[in-house]
């Protein structure tokens, strides 16, 4: 009983942002205000911007791996267009519109089995007040520990290895187990 919302949701974003008002006229606040706020969920596709300095850019610079600086530009039309907005700006505005959730994912991590974007989820769980759900990176059951460990993540997403069968189910929820996260038992 949820509806994911991409692209629509950063044009939403945008124009929040520029009028300051919600206007009732977002697909975020129609489905939010019939169905309520849990049934919405939007799906974030940012990809990094790498910069040589914080001040280089207005948007929100954090440190990853090797030191390097970088910022989470929004995609939209499944990642063929970028728009100037960050993943955080996007994540307030929709929560502000009515969102209860966001799915968060990173083009650059996506499909690389090495592991999710622990700075980019760590901000944005500090960010927002709603669920949190990592998604894109995950390669081996450790990476799932790891993520809901560092990142406080409401939970965590992976699929290419399931569907490939590389690593089973099972294997995942014993290792969260394992490390002492809260996980529903294998039925």
């Amino acid at each position: 009983d949820k509806v994911s919302i991409g692209s629509d949701a950063v044009f939403s974003a945008e124009k929040f942002r520029a009028d300051g008002v919600k206007d009732g006229t977002s697909c975020i606040e129609q489905i939010s205000n019939v169905y309520g706020r849990q049934a919405v969920v939007i799906s974030v596709d940012p990809k990094r911007v790498y910069v040589d300095t914080k001040e280089a850019t207005a948007h929100t610079v954090l440190e990853v791996e090797e030191g390097k600086l970088c910022w989470w530009q929004c995609t939209v039309k499944g990642g063929r267009e970028v728009r100037d907005l960050d993943a955080f700006e996007l994540a307030e505005a929709c929560e502000a519109l009515g969102a209860g959730e966001v799915l968060l994912n990173c083009i650059d991590k996506d499909g690389q089995n090495a592991g999710f974007d622990l700075a980019l989820i760590k901000e944005m769980k500090r960010r927002v007040s709603i669920p949190v759900i990592a998604s894109s990176g995950a390669g081996n059951p450790q990476h799932m520990v790891d993520v809901l460990k560092a990142t406080d993540a409401d939970a965590a997403l992976a699929a290419g290895i399931f569907h490939r069968r590389e690593v089973a189910i099972s294997e995942v929820k014993s290792a969260v187990a394992n490390a002492g996260i809260p996980c529903r038992p294998i039925e």
